[in-house]
């Protein structure tokens, strides 16, 4: 009798939960967290290699820090079975030889070169995104692939637009003036933030609406708070880049920026956490 009640329950929440654990999608969990990884020390590099070329040798030593959270990542995506698709493997080792090459001579080259190249890297990191997102779904559940296309296809390229916002418009708030060329610059940047932003908004609605079980308590409140400050950032820097005299402090339009990134990947955590715990099943 104990044992019918035991199955009885199993079987009311196979909803909830699948009988066994999804290894694949575990591990896959592991590999789009350590892609982020690379793709947020990528981006932290370039930004603090191109203020040490603009004369702050301060950041020297967390150049080198980057470079090793670069390493680290790239180790950890190399240590798992995903590493052996074909594609997914030319990808990500030629992504891993051009940033050993570009680290290597980096500090040697003007400031706006080195920002190109690490560019065109993460412009790379985020193809492999999609190359992962669009040939490692089938071993996933439902929730885990609604949930991988979001944070592959929207916050990750959200944070690069926002990263070029940051170091774009810092610059020119330094200085103090804005040519027209570059207030286009800004004004396509802000477009593609704000279509995101509204893009992760519907999205993330709509899957907890269709996984209400599988998504976590905090994405709401954590989605919500991406959307306010992306709204609040673009809608400052349209209102103040708009003038020929700038009048913003460098220092401070960089930290809101950096705080906008730090919002899109928590929430990108808190869904990787939902990724992996949705993984493990009853047995």
């Amino acid at each position: 009798m104990r044992i019918l009640i035991i199955i009885f329950l199993l079987l009311l929440n196979l909803d909830a939960k699948s009988l066994f654990t999804n290894k694949q999608q575990a591990e896959n969990s592991v590999y789009i967290g350590a892609l982020k990884d690379l793709l947020i020390s990528t981006q932290r590099t370039r930004g603090l290699t191109n203020s040490y070329l603009n004369g702050n040798d301060t950041v020297l030593l967390l150049i080198y820090n980057g470079r090793d959270e670069m390493k680290r990542a790239i180790g950890t995506m190399e240590s798992l079975p995903i590493a052996a698709d074909p594609v997914i493997n030319s990808r990500a080792t030629s992504i891993s030889q051009a940033l050993i090459k570009l680290n290597n001579k980096a500090l040697k080259l003007h400031a706006n070169d080195v920002f190109a190249d690490y560019s065109e890297q993460i412009g790379q990191i985020l193809m492999l995104a999609q190359s992962v997102n669009k040939r490692n779904t089938k071993d996933l559940n439902a929730f885990a692939k609604e949930s991988s296309s979001i944070m592959m296809e929207i916050m990750l390229p959200m944070t690069e637009y926002v990263g070029q916002l940051r170091g774009y418009g810092s610059g020119i708030a330094a200085k103090g003036n804005i040519k027209k060329e570059e207030f286009e610059h800004i004004s396509l940047l802000i477009h593609e933030i704000q279509k995101f932003n509204e893009k992760l908004k519907i999205q993330i609605n709509k899957l907890i609406h269709d996984f209400p079980k599988e998504s976590s308590v905090d994405m709401p409140e954590e989605i919500e708070a991406v959307y306010q400050a992306a709204k609040d950032y673009t809608e400052l820097t349209e209102d103040k880049f708009s003038k020929d005299a700038i009048s913003v402090d460098s220092n401070n339009y960089f930290d809101r920026g950096t705080k906008l990134i730090s919002l899109i990947i928590q929430a990108y955590n808190t869904s990787n956490e939902a990724i992996l715990k949705d993984s493990k099943g009853w047995l």
